[in-house]
């Protein structure tokens, strides 16, 4: 597959509008310059971004190399746990692309759980932790991708932090000395919705159902483009370069409407230790503030985000709002799972639907697609399994896009 080439000419002019530019103002900062630094003195491995890649330009005008393939999957605990459709979906695009990567089974958690909600660790476990995983897609040959929208930002500051502070390098290289593995830093930190972003324009080439009638909320991740906003991907055709180009651009590109509302900025209500300590202003936050707003203000058939927390708060929190009256009942889906329905995954054994609580029909009604037999045919394979007569429903069983009428 090749690169895609993408004006950048064409957006830095149109940012140049939007933000103009003190001449005598320095440039924005580029991380990289101090990694290929260190790296040159011995200090560190970089571990370049491999070809093909696609170049994509960052809020303040910074150009960032995304991989299309050749990539080591840096999975979420709350995606495998919660929304196990969100992954399948991540991994189901790329084998219909016929990408080369990694599933990998030596991974670990970010450490995002105990640096955002406890706040128990310190700083050299906090990057060790993240550097062992490095480590690890590094030895592997392939690229770091990363799923979580959290373990993405907590990545971004925990490698500034590494490459800012001599003490830091020498407490995590300790650490990593005494298991055998490099020190080594991505060029670049990739978000797994950046991925989809870029090839947004090869899942079209392969959309068997359209989603013209569809009009579609998006929910920006804060830990996507509020930690380190720089490195974020943003639209300068829309809105003005105000907001992310993640999600919004493939739901055009999949012919579905972008719909603004007014709280779009807002948090999910997520917040990770609030949600652990005071669900009930979790809930409500997601149901007040971000769904009823996005139901009055523009009545959406789907909400679209690439977060782990914010499909897990948006979708689950809605039992709640419906059981005091408030205007809920929307379908809250990933970037990736939107990419996969509109190219015929099946919505069961790649989608999993039915781990989502708000309602999906009305949604798969509306783009035409008939579920009720692809639900059977799934309920019978759980019977075959209870039974013995089938080990699990496997790659091979959901490879093949559903056949469309």
């Amino acid at each position: 597959m090749k690169t895609t080439t993408i004006d950048l000419d064409q957006i830095k002019a149109r940012k140049a509008q939007v933000f103009p530019r003190d001449p005598n103002a320095a440039p924005t900062h580029d991380l990289r310059e101090e990694l290929f630094e260190l790296e040159h003195k011995g200090e560190i491995i970089v571990q370049r971004v491999p070809e093909p890649h696609v170049e994509v330009l960052t809020k303040f005008g910074r150009t960032k190399k995304i991989p299309i393939q050749k990539t080591w999957h840096h999975k979420s605990c709350g995606q495998c746990g919660h929304i196990p459709g969100y992954s399948t979906s991540i991994f189901w695009l790329h084998r219909q692309l016929g990408l080369d990567f990694i599933d990998p089974t030596d991974q670990t958690s970010c450490t995002g759980w105990n640096y955002y909600a406890s706040a128990t660790s310190n700083a050299v476990a906090q990057a060790a932790v993240m550097m062992r995983n490095f480590a690890a897609a590094y030895e592997t040959g392939y690229y770091p991708l990363i799923h979580c929208g959290t373990s993405f930002g907590h990545y971004k500051e925990a490698r500034e932090q590494l490459v800012k502070h001599q003490d830091l390098r020498d407490g995590v290289r300790r650490v990593l000395d005494k298991i055998g593995k490099p020190l080594v830093i991505p060029e670049e930190i990739v978000h797994y919705s950046e991925w989809v972003h870029v090839m947004r324009n090869e899942f079209v080439k392969r959309q068997v159902f359209a989603l013209d009638n569809v009009t579609a909320c998006v929910h920006p991740a804060c830990h996507y483009h509020k930690i380190v906003p720089e490195d974020a991907i943003y639209d300068w055709e829309v809105f003005g370069g105000q907001r992310t180009a993640t999600v919004t651009g493939l739901i055009k590109a999949l012919g579905a409407t972008p719909a603004d509302y007014s709280t779009w900025f807002d948090c999910c209500g997520f917040g990770f230790r609030h949600v652990l300590v005071q669900r009930d202003f979790t809930r409500s936050f997601a149901v007040q503030r971000k769904i009823e707003v996005m139901m009055m203000e523009a009545n959406p058939d789907v909400v679209i985000t690439h977060d782990t927390g914010c499909v897990t708060t948006l979708d689950k929190s809605q039992f709640s709002g419906k059981a005091h009256n408030f205007r809920v009942g929307v379908p809250v889906l990933s970037d990736a799972q939107l990419a996969a329905l509109a190219m015929g995954a099946h919505p069961f054994r790649v989608l999993q639907l039915h781990w989502h609580s708000s309602d999906w029909r009305p949604l798969l009604d509306k783009i035409g697609l008939d579920w009720q037999p692809y639900w059977q045919e799934f309920e019978d394979d759980l019977a075959q399994i209870r039974r013995g007569e089938k080990e699990g429903v496997t790659w091979a069983d959901s490879d093949a896009p559903i056949k469309t009428k």
